[in-house]
């Protein structure tokens, strides 16, 4: 589970002191809601004037770096500056060469893990003997890919009988819940062995009741354990599983990830069988759920999870599956070939979550297993429906809950009885960000229903459990967790749910501090430049894209830029500096152009642009005036 917005800057303050910012101060001139740009959140207040004295209050320091490693890259062929981009990220000159090109081949064998052998095993015995097997999912997008990945692999085996259930968020609530195993038995009443995939490892109790039932088991899943395991075959990366113990290569998968690991035992163990076609290539289609899910899900984009994301564009950009391709065609103007980790995170992945989040992520799971294209195009068209309604109820959420902000509190919870809880997730995002320098835990309360998003620094999940004589059941990571309650606890909860995150803040920081990569001025920003950091692609948690500051700079021109002039394009005085884009920024082109003779310094990234010509640009991520030092 989880939202791509949901991580962000790792400062914040102690409990009750800080800026006290009336709810109108969370917002933009404009009066919406601020919003996170290209990765990196809360870095200036975006929702006061970028000249005012909070903007001053955030440190942009740069990130130290291992000298040792950056001279033995820079012995080993590779620039000053590109030696030192690459050190940032733990990578040496023994290591470059892979790292640049992740491949397949530099997998770890699934075998490595031995329980995924185990399970694919008993999958292969159930299909054996004819028994029925269900794949019990999620309805986000890591559960929904994760969910097809076994589904598909199944299918590939004659005789297999495989069905996929995932639960309906509303109704019955992430995982396997009492009434969602109720539902999956009425409507399997002859399954023999249940799967689960991104989900179960808190389900002792549901294991339990199916295996009293005569049913057989598997857990799959990358969640966190509850107190007790369930008692069955478990493969979980985070989980401290007896006989099953996770290698580290493979700690950081997501539920989708997991899944591929046993869809690729079953195929490998059915070719070396003589049950499918040993020529075929049966991976294509899961590695790009598996990549997909990986960067929708949050996962740190290194190790394995570099290389499955890497290996799941190439597919995609060759042959990409029908149903993802229409989505994505849909959302975006650039052709399959163009594909990035960003296209993962903010077109496809939200519009399958919105398939679970406002609908049923069946709809979102038939999509991806389809190979009609007529129907696909008409499923897509539904989804991405759903989705245009998921950012409407999303924006209206939020405007309500940035008015219920309580200033200098040590937790957020905001209730909001009138929204949608399948959108509370994202909302408690939203909030997370307007925050900004209060940065503190927050929770979205829907008619019992909640959703929590934490800073770096806190532990949601323990945080929640503190709470838990007050709650019907929770669970999460430390980042991002969900709970629900009974009518009238919401107060209660609140007080209880403050006074463990306060006890957890320890360092009360009064400022939040940025850290980049480099400083860098107009002769380092060579297209050079821009074709090495696309080299260090894909990007996202975990490998962000190369931030830059440079200071000392003056405005030659401000110009409003697209639709309603909602962007800025920005050129710099003197020689070298390239033309920069700030997105999201137009509501200050005035005062911009007032203090275009003032020094001012900036947070950017670098990237070419094609459009009259191969140029660098650069995307501003942060633009203020100079501090005096």
């Amino acid at each position: 589970m989880g939202d791509y917005a949901r991580r962000g800057c790792d400062s914040h303050l102690r409990p009750g002191q800080g800026w006290p910012a009336p709810p109108e101060a969370l917002r933009d001139r404009a009066g919406h809601p601020v919003r996170r740009f290209a990765g990196y959140a809360r870095l200036v207040p975006r929702s006061q004037d970028w000249l005012t004295e909070e903007s001053r209050l955030v440190q942009w320091t740069e990130r130290a770096v291992d000298d040792a490693t950056v001279q033995g890259l820079e012995a080993a062929g590779f620039s000053p500056l590109l030696a030192r981009l690459l050190a940032l990220r733990g990578v040496s000159a023994q290591t470059a060469a892979d790292w640049f090109a992740p491949s397949l081949r530099q997998l770890a064998d699934p075998e490595e893990w031995p329980v995924v052998g185990r399970i694919a095993d008993v999958i292969l015995a159930f299909v054996r003997r004819g028994g029925p097997i269900v794949v019990f999912g999620d309805y986000d997008c890591d559960g929904v890919s994760a969910t097809a990945i076994l589904v598909k692999a199944i299918r590939a085996l004659p005789g297999a009988d495989v069905r996929a259930f995932l639960p309906e968020r509303l109704a019955e609530g992430y995982g396997m819940q009492e009434a969602s195993v109720a539902r999956m038995r009425r409507e399997n009443p002859d399954v023999a062995l249940v799967v689960t995939v991104d989900n179960g490892i808190v389900s002792a109790g549901q294991v339990a009741r199916l295996k009293a039932e005569g049913v057989t088991v598997i857990v799959t899943d990358h969640h966190l354990p509850g107190p007790v395991l369930p008692d069955c075959l478990v493969a979980d990366p985070v989980a401290d599983v007896p006989d099953a113990l996770c290698p580290a290569c493979f700690r950081g998968l997501c539920g989708a990830g997991v899944a591929f690991l046993v869809a690729h035992a079953v195929i490998a163990r059915a070719k070396a069988q003589g049950l499918v076609d040993t020529s075929k290539s049966y991976a294509g289609e899961a590695l790009v759920l598996a990549g997909l899910a990986t960067v929708a899900d949050v996962m740190p984009l290194t190790g394995q999870n570099r290389i499955l994301v890497a290996e799941a564009l190439r597919v995609f950009r060759r042959c990409a599956p029908i149903g993802l391709c229409e989505l994505y065609d849909r959302a975006s103007r650039r052709g399959v070939e163009h594909m990035t980790a960003r296209d993962f995170g903010f077109i496809i992945g939200p519009r399958i979550n919105a398939a679970g989040r406002l609908g049923s992520g069946m709809d979102a799971l038939k999509l991806v297993l389809c190979s009609d294209r007529e129907k696909v195009r008409m499923q897509a068209r539904e989804i991405d429906g759903r989705n245009q309604e998921r950012k409407s109820t999303e924006q209206r959420m939020t405007d309500d809950a940035l008015k219920k902000i309580v200033a200098g509190a040590a937790a957020q919870v905001v209730d909001l009885p009138d929204g949608h809880p399948g959108v509370a997730g994202i909302v408690a995002a939203r909030v997370l960000e307007s925050l900004e320098e209060q940065a503190v835990p927050v929770c979205v309360v829907v008619n019992g229903r909640g959703s929590a998003r934490a800073p770096e620094g806190y532990n949601l999940r323990d945080a929640l459990a503190e709470c838990a004589s007050l709650l019907d059941h929770f669970g999460g990571h430390a980042a991002a967790g969900g709970f629900s309650l009974p009518p009238g606890n919401t107060g209660a909860f609140r007080v209880a749910f403050a006074a463990a995150c306060a006890r957890q803040n320890k360092t009360g920081s009064a400022g939040v501090a940025v850290s980049f990569d480099a400083h860098v001025d107009g002769a380092d920003l060579t297209l050079e430049l821009a074709a090495d950091i696309a080299r260090m692609a894909p990007f996202g948690e975990g490998n962000p894209e190369p931030l830059f500051a440079a200071r000392n700079l003056f405005l030659r021109e401000v110009r409003p830029l697209g639709l309603e002039g909602r962007h800025l394009a920005l050129t710099f005085r003197g020689d070298g500096f390239p033309r920069a884009v700030w997105w999201g920024h137009g509501d200050q082109v005035e005062t911009l152009r007032a203090n275009a003779a003032k020094p001012h310094e900036a947070l950017f990234t670098v990237e070419t642009s094609t459009y009259g010509g191969a140029h660098v640009e650069l995307r501003i991520v942060a633009l203020r005036l100079l501090q005096e030092v």
